[in-house]
């Protein structure tokens, strides 16, 4: 018996009508828009005026600057997640990541041979509540671990390693550590900072200090200590040689 194509037929009906109902729904949020190449919507913006979803931007070259494109996200009007730019003939220049409509994280810039050229990287705040609590390892006892609340002054700041490559070779020619803002001087504790153990800085101050969460003891030690507790001297092994 020859097998009816007639349900299948009826499927695929179904989910071409819900995908054009999908699409439909989907236009019938944005007050502007426009069709890409691949038949995607493109630059939505809502009957609120704000910018969502995937966008492409594109500033044509004026006055000697060469002109780019970039492509990304918007959510409600602000830059979200990893964007990419690119020069008008295609060629990768920048992978950048965004939050809160501003830089934020590591962002990467290339050469149109494709080299990595330079990085950066970027804290950006919440403008509800620009607080940043952050764990701060001391740079003299890495045991020693505080949590801090830090208030950004700027809507994105210069955070964490910023490095300059060599083209061709990938050698680093140049590397800076930025500490909310501000070029780190070296010693990581001046004007109230602290290391962490990725070798970044956090800002720290007395206001926010917390008690440092202090290594338990090891069972021996604490032995030792309760056995020999009121003696005036105990005599101890250190290891040492010589006089």
């Amino acid at each position: 018996m020859k097998k009816s194509i007639l349900p299948n037929l009826r499927s695929l009906a179904g989910t071409a009508i819900a995908l054009v109902f999908f699409w439909i729904n989907g236009l019938a949020q944005c007050k502007e828009y426009v069709i890409g190449v691949k038949g995607d919507t493109l630059n939505c913006v809502d009957a609120g005026g704000l910018k969502q979803g995937p966008w492409v931007n594109r500033v044509d070259e004026i006055r000697g600057e060469p002109g780019y494109e970039e492509e990304g996200v918007y959510k409600d009007g602000q830059k979200t997640g990893t964007w990419r730019v690119f020069t008008l003939q295609g060629d990768l220049l920048g992978i950048e990541n965004y939050r809160y409509g501003h830089k934020n994280g590591v962002q990467q810039y290339f050469n149109t041979m494709g080299d990595l050229v330079r990085e950066e990287s970027w804290l950006a705040s919440n403008p509800e509540n620009p607080v940043e609590t952050i764990e701060v390892f001391d740079v003299n006892d890495p045991k020693k671990v505080y949590l801090v609340q830090v208030k950004l002054e700027a809507s994105t700041v210069p955070h964490g390693l910023w490095k300059i490559y060599e083209p061709g070779t990938g050698k680093m020619l140049k590397k800076e550590n930025y500490i909310l803002g501000k070029l780190d001087d070296g010693t990581g504790t001046a004007n109230g900072i602290l290391k962490n153990k990725e070798g970044n800085a956090d800002a720290i101050s007395n206001e926010t200090k917390q008690e440092p969460k202090e290594k338990a003891k090891p069972k021996e030690v604490l032995e030792f200590e309760k056995k020999n507790e009121g003696k005036k001297k105990v005599k101890m092994r250190t290891g040492q040689t010589g006089g």
